[in-house]
């Protein structure tokens, strides 16, 4: 079956905003179910090490941090391939996509080579947490079995960009769904010890993750090969060594995607940090309402994803009209859900924190942070869909630039000298540092929109 390219789209002048607002939550929710697919995973991992024992839970917890925080900033750098697939598609150059998915795979290549030396020598992560002897060997142990994942994973991650490129996003949900579904049982096996086999602790969790990582990988490339739908872009037709210019060409947008993500997770990760200082109830309080908030993400990101691969095609196709009503699309459809979102984490903040512990100290400061989420939600909401209709048009620089000094300076510094206090008043404990979170990506998310007014304009 011929795709249809976005440049037999109706004109912008004839087509509805309800149109275009279908196409973006065609694209977006089979996006949605895979990423919390994907954090289901992770849920199911915590729980089940909580199952063994305190050090098993720590070494998952901690491992698990490492390891996002690598393969995040590594995958960044991939993500370079959606908005040039939708660019190629809109365009007709079916053969073209074929040609950088080729190039991207060998970058992928590289980059795990990169990350799994990172994971198994992970000693600058772990002179950081200054861990007791035995919960370091088992932080080793699990960084050591979930690294064979990398390759597998970035490999299902060109899919992902693919797939999502062509607006193809429904098998990235199923292959994401069944994932989990091998996950689960897999992890019983191997943690717990069934059937007869050694019980590996946490170490049997990263090993389920390497698995399930590979058989995912293999059976989507494997499914694709086969499927008439994806013959037109040859990507199996031939062998195709490494090209530098065409590499070269996805790194320049690729390698400040990657460096956004760096700032974004190192950014979360050392408040997770400083705020550890303040006590186990602040700490605990701070990890609920975190937790909520990446969950709320969620949204945002798959409405965003589907704004850059709406404004790419219709910039292969040269329609630059329509591009710039996707992103602004986008754009008002989050925020119009950002809202019915907030709103419901500012009214239902206790029983959202009494779900997650019974501790009644843990509860009541859980709760007021979750009302810092609901507007934390609005901003990270908006810079969410408007650096994605930026990667739409190929531009990642400038917002790179405008994450590193909102995130880290507004953000991260900000929350040191009101969370902790540095002669600007009484600290505000964790509250403080979410107040500045939330002043950061409200900056960054301001500043996005404006760039991606200007970029669209000038377009």
């Amino acid at each position: 079956m011929q795709p249809t390219p976005a440049a037999e789209s109706p004109s912008p002048a004839m087509e509805k905003p309800a149109s275009l607002a279908r196409e973006l939550a065609r694209l977006a929710w089979p996006v949605l179910i895979a990423q919390l697919a994907v954090m289901a995973s992770g849920v199911a991992d915590t729980v089940m090490a909580g199952r063994l024992s305190a050090l098993d839970l720590a070494a998952v917890g901690i491992g698990a941090s490492i390891y996002v925080t690598v393969f995040v900033s590594i995958m960044g750098v991939l993500l370079a391939l959606t908005p040039t697939v939708a660019h190629h598609y809109g365009a007709g150059r079916y053969t073209a996509i074929g040609a950088d998915v080729t190039q991207s795979a060998w970058m992928a290549l590289a980059l795990a080579t990169i990350a799994v030396l990172l994971l198994r020598n992970p000693e600058p992560f772990l002179a950081l947490t200054q861990l007791q002897p035995a919960v370091e060997a088992k932080v080793r142990a699990y960084l050591d079995a979930v690294s064979w994942s990398v390759p597998a994973a970035l490999a299902f991650r060109l899919f992902y960009g693919f797939s999502s490129g062509i607006g193809r996003t429904r098998p990235i949900m199923i292959f994401n769904l069944a994932g989990l579904a091998l996950k689960v049982p897999l992890n019983a096996v191997l943690m717990y010890g069934l059937f007869g086999l050694p019980a590996l602790g946490s170490t049997g969790c990263g090993v389920a993750t390497a698995i399930v990582a590979w058989i995912t990988a293999l059976a989507a490339w494997g499914w694709s090969a086969r499927h008439p739908a994806y013959r037109e872009f040859a990507l199996f037709a031939r062998f195709e060594p490494p090209r530098p210019a065409a590499i070269a060409a996805l790194l320049k947008l690729g390698l400040p995607i990657g460096a956004t993500f760096l700032v974004d997770v190192t950014a979360f990760t050392f408040m997770a940090l400083f705020i550890a200082r303040l006590g186990p109830t602040a700490s605990g309080a701070h990890q609920i309402a975190a937790n909520l908030a990446a969950l709320t993400f969620m949204l945002p990101l798959s409405l965003g994803n589907a704004t850059a691969v709406l404004a790419g095609q219709a910039l292969g196709a040269g329609d630059r009209r329509r591009a710039r009503r996707a992103g602004w699309y986008g754009i008002a459809l989050g925020m119009g859900l950002a809202l019915a979102v907030s709103l419901l984490l500012w009214f239902g903040a206790a029983p959202i924190a009494a779900l997650y512990t019974p501790d009644p100290a843990v509860r009541a400061a859980a709760a007021t942070l979750i009302v810092l989420v609901a507007v934390y939600h609005l901003a990270d909401a908006l810079q969410a869909v408007a650096v994605n209709a930026l990667r739409g048009y190929r531009k990642s620089t400038v917002p790179m630039v405008i994450y590193a000094v909102a995130l880290w300076g507004l953000g991260l510094g900000g929350g040191v000298a009101i969370g902790l206090g540095d002669g600007l008043g009484a600290p505000l404990g964790a509250a403080g540092f979410w107040i500045a979170a939330i002043a950061s990506l409200a900056l960054a998310g301001g500043l996005v929109t404006f760039y991606f007014e200007r970029v669209s304009r000038s377009a």
